[in-house]
C-alpha cells in the first residue's frame, strides 16, 4: 500500500507561505519545509518566524543559506541595497524591493530537493497580490517552472500555488478558519524585530487584517492609516 503524497513547503515565515503551509497539511500530504536565507534585510526576522511555525505545526525544516551566493544581488531588500520605499504595496517604487532571480533560484533547489527526497509536490505562496511588481510570482512564471519541473524530474515533481489567483484577503480568510498562527509570522521587509506598518508588505497585511475586520495579532511600530493606492499617471 502506497503511502501519503509526500511534499515540500517554502516557508518564508509570512503570512502566504505559512497559510499554503496549512494547505499542504490539510491535504494529507506528509510535509516537510524548507526556508532560505538569501542576505535580504529582514532574513533573520523571517527566518525565526519560519522555524518558529514549523515548530508549531510540528514538521521538520531545512534552512537553505544563499547569502554568499546573492550577496551582489540588486535589490533594496538586499542588506547592501538602498532603504525599503514605503506607501501602497502596488506602488511602482515597490519595485525595487524585487531580487532578480530570487524565485527562480529557489525553484530551482526545491525542485532537486524534492526528486531527492522523493517528494511529488513543491507548494509556493505566490498570489495575485505579487502580480503587479513581482514577475516571478505571476501565473506565467509558474506555468514555465512547471514545465521546468516536469522535464527535469521526468515528471516526478510538481509546483502547487493554492493561492495563485487569489488576495492576500482571501488567503487571510482561509487562513482563520483554519486558526493559522498568524502571531508566529514576519512580514515586514525591514532591518528591525518590530513591524514597521509602513512598508508595502506591511500595509498589505494591515489592510486584509483590516477588510476582515479582525485584529492582527502581531506589533507593529505605526498603527496609522494605510496610503491609498496611487493612480497612474495621467488619471490624476
Amino acid at each position: 500500500m502506497e503511502g501519503p503524497m509526500k511534499a515540500i513547503v517554502s516557508l518564508s515565515g509570512g503570512l502566504d507561505s505559512t497559510t499554503v503551509l496549512a494547505a499542504a497539511i490539510e491535504s494529507g500530504a506528509d510535509v516537510q519545509a524548507v526556508i532560505f536565507r538569501y542576505g535580504s534585510k529582514h532574513n533573520q526576522f523571517e527566518n525565526q518566524a519560519a522555524f518558529d511555525v514549523a515548530k508549531h505545526y510540528r514538521i521538520p525544516a531545512r534552512l537553505f543559506d544563499l547569502s554568499p551566493i546573492m550577496k551582489g544581488f540588486n535589490s533594496v531588500l538586499m542588506r547592501a541595497g538602498g532603504e525599503i520605499p514605503e506607501g501602497h504595496y502596488e506602488a511602482e517604487s515597490m519595485r525595487q524591493t524585487v531580487v532578480p532571480g530570487r524565485n527562480t533560484i529557489f525553484a530551482s533547489i526545491l525542485i532537486g530537493l524534492a526528486e531527492s527526497e522523493m517528494a511529488n509536490e513543491v507548494w509556493l505562496g505566490i498570489h495575485a497580490g505579487d502580480h503587479h511588481i513581482y514577475p516571478d510570482c505571476r501565473p506565467e512564471w509558474l506555468t514555465a517552472m512547471n514545465e521546468v519541473a516536469q522535464a527535469a524530474t521526468e515528471g516526478k515533481v510538481q509546483f502547487k500555488a493554492p493561492f495563485l489567483y487569489e488576495t492576500k484577503l482571501g488567503i487571510l480568510r482561509y487562513g482563520v478558519q483554519r486558526k493559522v498562527p498568524y502571531h508566529l509570522t514576519r512580514t515586514c521587509y525591514k532591518a528591525q524585530p518590530v513591524a514597521c506598518g509602513r512598508c508595502g508588505s506591511c500595509n498589505e497585511r494591515r489592510e486584509a487584517f483590516m477588510l476582515l475586520g479582525i485584529k492582527d495579532p502581531i506589533e507593529y511600530e505605526y498603527h496609522g492609516p494605510l496610503p491609498e493606492k496611487e493612480l497612474p499617471k495621467g488619471n490624476q
